[in-house]
């Protein structure tokens, strides 16, 4: 074990989740992480789904009468949060490593001239982009089509 204090975590996940000193950037880092599994999981299924189509119209239709349910509406829903969050993260994380937003290195002396200075006004501006983004997806899945959740 390395030199120097170590202290045990005693809260558990709760700690891990909710407790240090975790910020903004680090929350969005580890929601980016989880919309990409979440993601991931969703193209795969997607994928298994439509090659189904390849075994003829009766696989096809087995598929179909799985996911003829209204609970799945939400799922697409999840989804498209999560593609809305994750797309529009990556844009942002794209800017800071290949357009200078990460600055020349420094020495770490908080608060952190780099972070404050770039990096949180770009973080706002998608935030507030991914939440307009979010208001129209969402009026067109709960208002729009409606039928789906019916």
């Amino acid at each position: 074990m390395a030199e120097g204090k170590h202290y045990p975590n005693k809260l558990g996940i709760a700690g891990w989740a909710f407790r240090g000193r975790w910020g903004v950037d680090r929350y969005l880092y580890t929601l980016h992480r989880i919309t990409g599994l979440g993601l991931l999981l969703y193209f795969l299924i997607h994928i298994i789904v439509t090659t189904s189509r390849a075994y003829g119209p009766e696989a096809w239709g087995q598929w179909m009468d799985t996911f003829a349910h209204s609970w799945i509406g939400y799922g697409e829903y999840l989804v498209f949060l999560a593609f809305a969050f994750h797309a529009f993260n990556g844009v942002r994380l794209v800017i800071l490593e290949l357009f200078g937003g990460v600055g020349k290195p420094i020495e770490p002396i908080y608060p952190y001239k780099t972070s404050l200075n770039t990096q949180r006004p770009l973080m706002v501006l998608i935030i507030l982009v991914i939440v307009v983004v979010v208001l129209v997806g969402s009026y067109d899945f709960f208002v729009h089509t409606k039928p789906l959740f019916q």
